[in-house]
């Protein structure tokens, strides 16, 4: 069995947005960007829930840990084992914009294989309802680009003549 590792990186802002054909979904630039703010510059970030603080410094970093532990935790490694990828480290692009409402929507992966972008988007997909960001005292969509960073290993060899013997003793 492959032992995997899943990494999360921190979140990174972007306002561009990654178009190319044959992506899970597939939202034109103008589409996703109409009144959108990009995340690095947005008066009032959008609220993970439970995250508190009293700047946008201390709820990006709240909203960083809260979104890396969801997606370490829902990110369904054993679908990965089944492609028996060759070890390697492995990035997935993911975009996603947290709307008016504070919805996860418009969500994006770009991945060397189109099974990591469906579970990519499908665990992003799932994260929580927020508190909307603002700009100008209005909420508004907020783009994210989230890197997704995991390795695949090479398979454990296991010598049969030592667990022959240790089974025997």
């Amino acid at each position: 069995m492959l032992k995997k590792l899943l990494i999360i990186t921190a979140i990174i802002a972007t306002s561009s947005a990654f178009a190319q054909e044959g992506t899970i979904t597939e939202v034109t630039e103008s589409e996703m960007t109409k009144g959108d703010v990009p995340y690095a510059v947005i008066e009032n970030v959008p609220v993970y829930p439970g995250c508190e603080g009293n700047s946008n410094v201390e709820l990006k970093e709240c909203m960083s840990s809260k979104i890396s532990a969801f997606v370490s935790s829902n990110f369904n490694m054993k679908k990965i084992e089944s492609l028996n990828l060759a070890p390697k480290v492995y990035r997935v692009a993911v975009q996603f914009k947290i709307d008016k409402e504070g919805k996860v929507v418009d969500v994006r992966a770009r991945a060397a294989h189109y099974e990591i972008e469906k579970e990519a988007v499908r665990v992003v997909g799932n994260l929580p309802q927020m508190e909307p960001g603002k700009q100008r005292g209005e909420a508004v969509g907020v783009l994210y680009s989230l890197p997704i960073v995991f390795q695949v290993e090479a398979p454990q060899k296991i010598d049969s003549k030592k667990d022959k013997r240790k089974s025997k003793n």
